[in-house]
């Protein structure tokens, strides 16, 4: 991340950005006025704004075989929270520079499971957590080649990633979050989507 700037906005005016840390995400605070609903001007306001940018998400989906690819890993956060911290996901990173977000889903799915991707859909841009944070992810369904069953493990170890891939046939998979075995809601988004649009997918992939 090399622009640390905010995008303007005819309504909003900054009265102050600082960076009072920065690492391979930066923390600013913001001082700040804006143009409420009625037109009224709200503030000057102090927020604290962590920058993450631009992420990637990626459900692998086997048209063929109906399966879906997730994997497991810990997160630290979830234990902060008070869940348990190995969290059923599906592949997802952060872009890299210039990558495309087609780039990005391809390499993700790579290192964190394994998998090529043969075809994409995209399901849209949303943001996770707009309270604190600019991180948006985008989110695709990528065509694979899976059978259901243990896959083995993935991840970079030099970015401490212990990955453990499985696929799941995909009524299964879809049933997940409503169980409690799925609290990450990209995943849960992304199965989501999978399961509106999976006739579709089928048809054309298979």
């Amino acid at each position: 991340m090399t622009d640390l700037t905010l995008p303007n906005d005819p309504r909003v005016t900054v009265h102050a950005l600082e960076t009072v840390w920065r690492g391979r995400n930066a923390l600013q605070r913001v001082r700040f006025s804006f143009a409420g609903s009625g037109g009224a001007l709200r503030g000057p306001l102090s927020w604290e704004l962590l920058r993450r940018g631009r992420a990637v998400a990626v459900i692998p989906y086997d048209p063929v075989r109906d399966t879906v690819v997730l994997i497991e890993q810990f997160r630290l956060p979830a234990l902060a929270a008070g869940l348990a911290p190995w969290l059923v996901e599906v592949a997802a990173g952060l872009a890299d520079g210039a990558e495309t977000d087609e780039e990005v889903a391809i390499r993700e799915t790579r290192e964190e499971t394994g998998l090529a991707v043969t075809a994409l859909a995209r399901a849209g841009r949303f943001m996770l957590s707009p309270g604190i944070s600019d991180e948006t992810i985008t989110l695709f369904a990528g065509r694979v080649d899976a059978e259901a069953g243990e896959a083995g493990q993935a991840g970079l170890v030099e970015e401490g990633e212990d990955i453990r891939v499985f696929a799941l046939p995909a009524e299964e998979a879809f049933a997940l979050p409503w169980h409690g075995r799925v609290v990450n809601i990209t995943t849960a988004l992304a199965l989501a989507w999978l399961s509106a649009n999976r006739d579709r997918l089928r048809r054309e992939w298979a």
